[in-house]
């Protein structure tokens, strides 16, 4: 199963990643650094929270996630703030710890709410449904990100909107709705242009060509993340340019052409790693068996999917770890271990339907009855065949038309059974 690379939006306010940083010196950030390095040695909380946060804004433009982990619990240890407990949120979401990451939030959530900041208060909502679409539970992030736009309007902050049209297009990709994501990305797309949002422009087109990718559209979906990718080099910002990097080599794996898959993922793997990502290296590794499936390598592909999913667990990403395991009941169905690809074909489908990605389990559910029929139960296979091409239709699928002719053969064959 082809494996999108997910959201890239940010947040808003509070957590947005300094845009001025070319203009910043090495000389400047040492000396922010060594003023909060001291600040905390002195138990100044106040100078220690300016400086922190000053310079976590910029590393996480960076994609210096550790670095800001690091930061902000220092700045933490000399009491509450909601700045350092939302720099210390995005940065642990960011390096696939989206448990700690939803605490974090929380935290800076309550002070925020405390203090009546109504502008940092969106900017929080907008992380925490971040955190949940990235664990798979996009009806949740929908909640958050649902809470976000009146604040952002009502305070007059046209990217924060922007950013969340985004991520609302985002919740709608993972719930299948891909026309509906579409329609918020482009009016997204708007607004982040209009207030010169470079990183959050490239994040939504970016979104827009997994959107297309998913619809079935390489070619646009290749048109819009090589627009993304020389904005995220121009911000520095290595997390978006390694998913950009995986986006277009799942496009050319579509397109037929592995070996062009695999370059473009061996440029993101290694970038995934160095900033700490762990949810975008299982995607990668998950993605450069893909190619390597496409090459006609079973065992490497397997090997590099059995990579993928301990990570997937780890960092609690139900959706990729859905991913993974039906790309592994693949492997297994074509080496003849029937019994174990059912295994995991129907964890997949427990977890799709779980976390309501309803295109995903349509697939699944096909790929469970193409196996049901391997193993000569062909009354089994019928029911999770039909509701595969429930689903399909629901999500505008690419492959309902398979699922439709296999049903009918399904169906003839019964018939001619019965016949006997």
């Amino acid at each position: 199963m082809a494996d999108g690379p997910g959201s890239t939006a940010g947040s808003g306010q509070a957590g947005d990643p300094e845009r001025l940083t070319y203009r910043v010196t090495a000389e400047t950030i040492a000396r922010w650094v060594e003023v909060h390095r001291l600040a905390v040695v002195g138990r100044e909380p106040m100078i220690a929270r300016v400086a922190g946060h000053r310079v976590a804004r910029l590393w996480l433009g960076w994609s210096r996630f550790a670095d800001v982990a690091a930061l902000a619990s220092a700045t933490l240890n000399l009491g509450p703030d909601g700045s350092a407990y939302f720099d210390l949120g995005w940065a642990q979401a960011s390096i696939g710890l989206p448990r700690e990451a939803l605490a974090s939030c929380e935290r800076a959530l309550d002070l925020y709410r405390e203090a009546g900041d109504r502008g940092n208060e969106a900017a929080v909502l907008n992380n925490l449904g971040t955190v949940y679409n990235r664990l798979g539970d996009p009806r949740q992030a929908l909640t958050y990100y649902q809470q976000v736009l009146p604040i952002a309007r009502q305070v007059g902050d046209r990217a924060g909107e922007g950013t969340t049209l985004s991520n609302i297009g985002g919740a709608h990709i993972n719930l299948g709705n891909r026309e509906q994501a579409l329609t918020y990305y482009q009016q997204a797309l708007s607004i982040l242009r209009e207030v010169g949002d470079r990183s959050g422009e490239a994040s939504t087109l970016a979104n827009i060509g997994t959107a297309y990718s998913k619809l079935g559209d390489q070619q646009q979906a290749l048109a819009f993340y090589h627009r993304a990718l020389p904005i995220w080099r121009e911000v520095g910002d290595r997390a978006g340019e390694a998913i950009t990097l995986t986006g277009i080599g799942l496009a050319y794996n579509h397109l037929g052409d592995p070996q062009q898959a695999l370059a473009y993922y061996q440029q993101g793997l290694p970038i995934t790693r160095e900033v700490g990502d762990r949810g975008g290296e299982a995607l990668a590794l998950n993605n450069i068996g893909l190619a390597y499936r496409a090459l006609g390598e079973w065992q490497e592909a397997l090997s590099f999917y059995q990579e993928a999913l301990p990570i997937r667990r780890e960092v609690g990403d139900r959706m990729g770890e859905a991913t993974t395991l039906n790309n592994i009941g693949g492997i297994q169905s074509y080496r003849g271990d029937l019994v174990a690809a059912k295994g995991s074909f129907d964890e997949a489908v427990e977890i799709f339907n779980v976390i309501g990605d309803r295109a995903s389990e349509s697939l699944a559910r096909f790929n469970l009855a193409v196996l049901l029929v391997r193993m000569e139960r062909v009354d089994d296979a019928v029911e999770p065949l039909r509701q595969a091409i429930v689903l399909a239709q629901e999500t505008s699928h690419p492959a309902l038309d398979r699922m439709q002719q296999l049903l009918v053969e399904l169906q003839q064959t019964r018939g001619e059974h019965r016949g006997e």
